[in-house]
């Protein structure tokens, strides 16, 4: 089991780093909010977990030791994999995600992609207790956002295949990055770094509980 990983960052992109850890790259696949954090030529320290199939062993890695537990928690639910693990991560805190469980908020739940009706109630069901109590202090109700990137920026395309990844189909991916980008009313530009991680988010967030 590797619980951590200490290292220079090597590379990033929207669902995966590369950690340099004593002249050894780990491929470590984390959530939206977890590689906004990392900078290319910087030291970082993520709390991971190692998922072994039959076929592969595929590190995840996070930025704090409570994201980890609730996406090892997380797959203790009939038909809930790693991928749709991080996808809750990439949409709720764990607190929102305590939350809304604990109130069964299905509609809340659904906002992951790859979670239907059916598929809500059993997080319910099947999390009830598991995940602990929130913090009293937790603010929101998700991940929060910051400024989409702007129309036209090439990094759409990588919002875009991110979208793909997590399982929807490429239309659906591509209207919704538009349609959020064109919510933005900023005439394609921002001001300040572009955030690809957050205009991720925000898509997630508009993509609600439609399927691809």
């Amino acid at each position: 089991m590797i619980a951590s990983l200490t290292g220079t960052v090597t590379h990033v992109t929207l669902e995966r780093a590369v950690l340099d850890v004593g002249g050894v790259g780990y491929l470590v696949h984390a959530t939206p909010g977890t590689l906004a954090g990392l900078r290319v030529g910087e030291r970082a320290q993520l709390h991971t977990t190692l998922v072994v199939r039959e076929d592969s062993m595929t590190v995840f890695g996070f930025a704090e030791a409570d994201e980890r537990e609730v996406f090892e928690t997380a797959q203790s639910v009939s038909g809930v994999g790693p991928r749709i693990a991080l996808a809750m991560l990439a949409v709720l805190t764990p607190d929102a995600l305590r939350r809304a469980v604990a109130s069964e908020d299905l509609a809340a739940l659904r906002r992951i992609p790859g979670v239907g009706p059916k598929s809500a109630q059993r997080l319910v069901l099947e999390l009830s207790g598991k995940l602990g109590a929130p913090s009293p202090d937790a603010g929101g109700a998700a991940v929060p956002d910051a400024p989409p990137v702007a129309a036209g920026d090439p990094a759409r395309d990588q919002v875009v295949e991110a979208l793909v990844g997590l399982g929807w189909a490429a239309k659906v991916a591509q209207d919704t990055v538009d349609r959020v980008l064109a919510d933005a009313g900023d005439d394609g530009h921002v001001n300040g770094p572009i955030d690809v991680a957050a205009t991720l988010r925000a898509a997630l967030r508009s993509l609600g509980g439609r399927r691809g």
